[in-house]
């Protein structure tokens, strides 16, 4: 290996990220919130809670619970809106060194454009996210398992910005590898893979669900084997960077992602056992490429040997 520090740059099309960990759509607020706890500045990038284009209140408590190895959440996208994020959330981001991937979601293609508009209006957006996968919202967000509703909605957006358009995707499909081609090739800058696993827990001595929403997305490391071969099977199937999500607490499970393929990964719900985590897994890279000689991070990407 080089003398010096091995690099942690990655690139997901033009946006240069100084390592590949970020924080997960849903599980990090708009970043502000942890400011006090985590450095903003140390991170790849921060992704915000879903937004939309009107104020969503969410769905009713309970909307958490925790699960073996992992939690249930059905939370239903509670936000202020687009327009309430850029006034007041966004000029508080710009003041740390951090790109900011806005997570978006909607009810329609129409609606996923407006809301790309908008954002590419704004100053201090990076890129954005498209939610087409949220698992947890009543009477919509299900085309993130059609191929043809998928590269509609892509379509849309990457009509409407210049800002990268990453494509965030569900597992709850048959085949995943289908939905990213589509999304590919609707002109996705890359794909995030996996949103959370539809699930359902029961309070056994209640005999009614842990959850008011009934069913919701399942989080944490219980996932982590599941959202590891979809990345592998779908870096194996697009030519666009891959970041991957689902289940990631430690450095060894990040370097497991970047191995069967991912350019970077998100973390959320480690953070919320311990909210160091993300620095914590950057730290441990860094020492897993020294430990192993690797002078650049970008070399464990698809490296799994087999």
């Amino acid at each position: 290996m080089a003398e010096g520090a091995p690099s942690l740059q990655v690139r997901v099309g033009d946006l240069v990220l100084r390592n590949p960990v970020m924080s997960a759509s849903g599980c990090f607020g708009y970043g502000t919130e942890y400011a006090d706890l985590v450095d903003l500045n140390e991170l790849g990038a921060v992704v915000v809670k879903a937004t939309t284009l009107h104020p969503r209140e969410g769905n009713r408590p309970p909307r958490i619970a925790e699960t073996t190895a992992g939690m249930l959440n059905a939370i239903g996208l509670q936000n202020e809106g687009v327009h309430h994020f850029i006034e007041k959330k966004l000029p508080a981001l710009g003041e740390f060194d951090c790109p900011v991937i806005v997570n978006i979601a909607a009810k329609d293609p129409n609606e996923y454009q407006e809301i790309a508009r908008i954002l590419d209006d704004a100053e201090g957006v990076s890129a954005i996210e498209i939610n087409v996968s949220c698992p947890n919202v009543s009477g919509g967000l299900d085309c993130g398992v059609d191929p043809k509703l998928t590269a509609h909605v892509v379509e849309s957006v990457c009509k409407a910005t210049r800002l990268p358009a990453i494509c965030k995707l569900t597992p709850n499909v048959t085949d995943v590898r289908v939905i990213a081609r589509a999304a590919e090739e609707a002109g996705a800058t890359a794909v995030s893979l996996i949103n959370t696993v539809l699930a359902l827990a029961i309070d056994v001595e209640t005999r009614r669900p842990k959850i008011s929403n009934v069913m919701g997305g399942l989080s944490g490391p219980a996932i982590k084997p599941i959202a590891v071969r979809m990345v592998y099977q779908v870096a194996q199937t697009v030519k666009i960077p891959v970041l991957g999500i689902g289940g990631i607490c430690t450095a060894e499970d990040a370097v497991e992602f970047l191995l069967a393929g991912a350019t970077a990964v998100q973390v959320g719900t480690a953070g919320f056992v311990q909210h160091t985590a993300m620095l914590d897994i950057i730290d441990g890279i860094r020492e897993y490429l020294v430990r192993h000689e690797v002078a650049d991070v970008n070399e464990l990407i698809g490296g799994m040997i087999q």
